[in-house]
């Protein structure tokens, strides 16, 4: 659910007939790098293609492989609800032109090998962004809050500001906090993260290596200090504890 309307993700399953098992490797190439299915028509940017087309082409190419090993599943995809006036798709190439860039992630030749490597994880592949960054009317990001938090989430979730900010984002924790936290769900201050982080931490982040955890936290921690106004989530969304 978004301000936009509520979307249904597809069958990603290879299915030949309600999943992706026709899709050749430039299909999903395409789809992640440029927003566009195998028929050449435009995907929603509530599929996070704006982060995913920074992805490698190996990547890419192995989630085709894990995709294609997993057991096809026949189900018909659900359609999005939608408003009338978004439900035309040749909207969205006005929107592309607005607020996206294609292209794979270029590491910096002046940072360190740790840092590029949690700037593509945090850019890329956690895309981080697209819940931590606020938008604007439209649905693109506002640049200059980049990763200060936004009220508007998936699902009315909140995302808070994880720029190094001392009194409105996480200017406070030290760096091995942050490599905690992405493991365990734990706060600094005791508490734990709850609503969609929860299940990101849980099924995603908890599940890279030490390494790569450490990494994001390096590039994290090396992002400007933006102020803006905090949000906390609801308290019925709070984890009270942590499942042993």
């Amino acid at each position: 659910k978004t301000r936009f309307g509520t979307f249904y993700a597809p069958n990603i399953t290879p299915d030949p007939e309600t999943g992706i098992g026709r899709w050749s490797a430039a299909d999903l190439v395409r789809a992640l790098r440029t927003g566009k299915n195998p028929e050449g028509e435009p995907y929603y940017p509530a599929f996070p293609y704006s982060s995913y087309t920074r992805l490698t082409d190996t990547d890419i190419h192995a989630i085709k492989t894990y995709l294609f090993s997993q057991k096809p599943v026949r189900r018909v995809n659900q359609p999005h609800e939608l408003p009338w006036y978004l439900r035309a798709r040749w909207t969205l190439p006005v929107w592309k032109m607005l607020f996206f860039t294609s292209g794979a992630f270029q590491p910096r030749p002046d940072r360190s090998p740790i840092w590029n490597r949690g700037a593509y994880l945090v850019t890329a592949v956690a895309h981080c962004g697209e819940c931590h960054t606020p938008r604007n009317l439209l649905g693109g990001y506002k640049e200059s809050l980049g990763f200060a938090g936004a009220a508007d989430g998936v699902d009315g979730d909140v995302a808070p500001n994880i720029t190094p900010d001392k009194k409105t984002g996480i200017g406070r924790w030290r760096q091995s906090d942050l490599v905690d936290y992405l493991e365990t769900g734990a706060t600094p201050d005791g508490d734990y993260a709850g609503g969609a982080m929860a299940e990101v931490i849980d099924n995603n982040l908890s599940q890279l290596t030490q390494d790569d955890r450490q990494a994001i936290a390096v590039y994290v921690m090396s992002l400007s200090p933006v102020a803006a106004v905090t949000h906390k989530n609801n308290r019925d969304k709070k984890r009270s504890k942590k499942k042993e």
